[in-house]
C-alpha cells in the first residue's frame, strides 16, 4: 500500500502535466483555413483571334476602313404624316371666306361711293352692306385663326394664305409631319433640322430630312414637345408613322461602324477590328447614335481601322468555341 503522501505527490504532478499540455495546445498556431470555394468566373473577355490566310479566305472575311465622321448627339421621337384632307378643307374654308369677304367689301365700297348722288342706295341698304361686310370679315379672320391654331402660328405661310406652299400641301404635292418628342428630350429651342426614317426601314436605308420646322400645339395624348415639319423629297405616305431624330448637342468626332459589322454577345454589341493581318479583336460599340450609314462610335475605334463587315458572326463563333467542331 502506498502512503497517502506519495499519492498526493503523484496527483499534483499529473495535474501540472495536464495544465502544461493544455497551455501548449492554446499557444499553437491555428490550422490553415481550408481553401475557399472557387468563385464564379467572369464572362470570357475579348481576346485576339488569329487566323491563317487560307482560313481568312475560306471564311470570306471582308474588312473596310472605319470612316471618320462628325455627328451630334440626338434624341428620338415619333412623327405622323398629316392627311391632306384636313389641310385641303382648311384651305377651302379660308379661300371661300376670303372670296365672300372681298365681295361684301366691294359692295360696301360701291354704296359709299354713290352716297350723295342720284344713284345712292337707301340708308337701310347701306347699313345692311356694312353689317354684312363686318360679318364676312369676321368669318375670314376666324378661318385664318383656325388654320393658325391647327398648324401653328409660326408656319411658313404666316400672313400669306395664298402661298404656293399651302396650296401644294392641300393638293398632295408636299408632305407635312407632326412630330412629338418625349418630355425633357429637347431644350427650349426649336431644332433647325430633323431627320426622318420609316418604321420598317432596314438598317442602312437612306432617310430624309425636313425643309423647315416650327412649333406645333401640344399633343394632349402624349406629354412632350411637338413640332410641324415640311418633309424634303419624301416618299412617306399620308397617315404613316415615322421615326424622327433631332440634334441635342454640338457635333463630336468619331467613326462610322457599318450595320453589317455589328454582332451581339452577352447582351452587348461588338464588332471585329483587324489589328494586323489575320489577327482580329472583338471591340464593344455603342449603338445609341445610328446614322443612315451605320452606328456612330466616338471612342474605342480609330479612323482608318479595318472593321470586319462580312463573316463577323463566324469570328464570334470561332472565338467563343475554338474547338475544331466549330469550324
Amino acid at each position: 500500500m502506498r502512503r497517502p503522501s506519495q499519492r498526493r505527490a503523484w496527483c499534483a504532478a499529473a495535474w501540472c502535466a495536464a495544465v502544461s499540455l493544455a497551455a501548449c495546445r492554446q499557444g499553437a498556431p491555428p490550422e490553415a483555413a481550408a481553401p475557399a470555394a472557387d468563385t464564379e468566373q467572369s464572362p470570357t473577355q475579348p481576346r485576339a483571334l488569329t487566323l491563317e490566310p487560307e482560313e481568312v479566305a475560306k471564311a470570306g472575311i471582308v474588312t473596310v476602313a472605319a470612316a471618320p465622321a462628325m455627328h451630334a448627339p440626338e434624341s428620338g421621337g415619333y412623327a405622323l404624316v398629316m392627311p391632306r384632307e384636313a389641310i385641303a378643307q382648311a384651305v377651302a374654308e379660308l379661300t371661300s371666306a376670303a372670296a365672300v369677304e372681298r365681295a361684301s367689301r366691294a359692295a360696301l365700297a360701291r354704296g359709299r361711293s354713290l352716297a350723295g348722288t342720284p344713284g345712292a342706295v337707301p340708308v337701310e341698304s347701306q347699313e345692311a352692306a356694312e353689317r354684312q361686310a363686318a360679318v364676312d370679315h369676321a368669318a375670314l379672320v376666324l378661318a385664318e385663326q383656325r388654320l393658325s391654331a391647327t398648324y401653328g402660328s409660326d408656319a411658313p405661310w404666316k400672313g400669306n394664305y395664298d402661298s404656293a406652299l399651302l396650296s401644294g400641301l392641300a393638293a398632295g404635292s408636299g408632305r407635312l409631319a407632326r412630330v412629338t418628342f418625349p418630355l425633357g428630350a429637347l431644350g427650349a429651342a426649336t431644332p433647325a433640322k430633323l431627320r426622318f426614317s420609316h418604321l420598317a426601314a432596314a438598317p442602312g436605308s437612306s432617310g430624309f430630312e425636313s425643309v423647315s420646322v416650327w412649333a406645333a400645339p401640344a399633343d394632349a395624348s402624349i406629354p412632350g414637345r411637338s413640332f410641324f415639319a415640311l418633309l424634303k423629297a419624301s416618299d412617306a405616305s399620308e397617315g404613316e408613322r415615322l421615326l424622327v431624330r433631332a440634334p441635342t448637342g454640338a457635333p463630336e468626332a468619331g467613326v462610322i461602324v457599318p450595320f453589317a459589322a455589328a454582332v451581339i454577345s452577352g447582351g452587348q454589341y461588338w464588332c471585329y477590328v483587324e489589328v494586323k493581318p489575320g489577327s482580329f479583336v472583338r471591340t464593344g460599340i455603342d449603338i445609341s447614335m445610328p446614322t443612315d450609314d451605320g452606328y456612330f462610335v466616338k471612342a474605342g475605334i480609330p479612323p482608318g481601322a479595318q472593321i470586319v463587315t462580312r463573316s463577323a458572326a463566324q469570328l464570334l463563333a470561332r472565338e467563343l468555341n475554338p474547338s475544331p467542331a466549330a469550324d
